[in-house]
């Protein structure tokens, strides 16, 4: 099958974002101007950059109670600052509730039962028991093509790393099992890993 997006796809689901999986989950955490808080998941998310380390993760869609974008969005560049937090499997539920599109009062800290703590290096909270969370300072928001699509870049500033996801000396992915999306309504997690040597050269 081929197809081009423009004439559409002919099939009863968007295949898009099945093709391009398993999408690793940022749960952003965000501020306000006003001090209201804000935690929503984004797939559309990954490192970009080792030296400064660096994120970026895209808002696809808009809010009516909001002038650009979602309200992650909106509050990041009220602040200029924003904590990515790693979702990891027992959180699956928690996260699902905090996906919903609530009108910009909402503290889905709050509406999830999700215990938050002070970030060290910005002002901003986060998601207190995720198994490692990122601090980020707002380095661009770039505004692509399409209705409400906005791209986020941020310079980590701040490492958290939960002390049992440390395994000798090294981050353990399956002590916690990140929760990854598929397309659809799909998702995922990580149980097992190997490694690859890299060819020298």
């Amino acid at each position: 099958m081929f197809y081009r997006p423009e004439d559409g796809h002919g099939l009863p689901h968007n295949p898009f974002n099945a093709i391009v999986t398993p999408r690793p989950i940022g749960w952003i955490a965000t501020r306000d101007a006003d001090g209201s808080e804000n935690l929503a998941p984004y797939s559309f998310f990954n490192a970009v950059a080792y030296v400064p380390p660096q994120v970026m993760f895209a808002s696809t869609s808009a809010k009516p109670d909001r002038e650009r974008g979602k309200d992650t969005v909106s509050n990041i560049l009220a602040t200029e600052v924003f904590c990515v937090n790693i979702v990891e499997y027992a959180a699956r539920d928690a996260m699902n509730v905090t996906s919903g599109q609530y009108g910009r009062e909402t503290d889905e800290f709050a509406l999830a039962d999700i215990k938050r703590t002070a970030c060290e290096t910005i002002d901003c909270s986060r998601v207190a028991e995720a198994p490692a969370s990122l601090e980020c300072k707002l380095t661009k928001i770039v505004e692509l093509d399409g209705e409400a699509n906005f791209a986020v870049f941020g310079e980590v500033t701040g490492v958290h790393m939960r002390d049992d996801c440390l395994v000798d000396g090294l981050f353990d992915v399956t002590t916690f099992q990140p929760l990854a999306r598929l397309g659809y309504q799909d998702y995922t997690h990580v149980t097992d890993a190997f490694s690859l040597k890299r060819p020298e050269g």
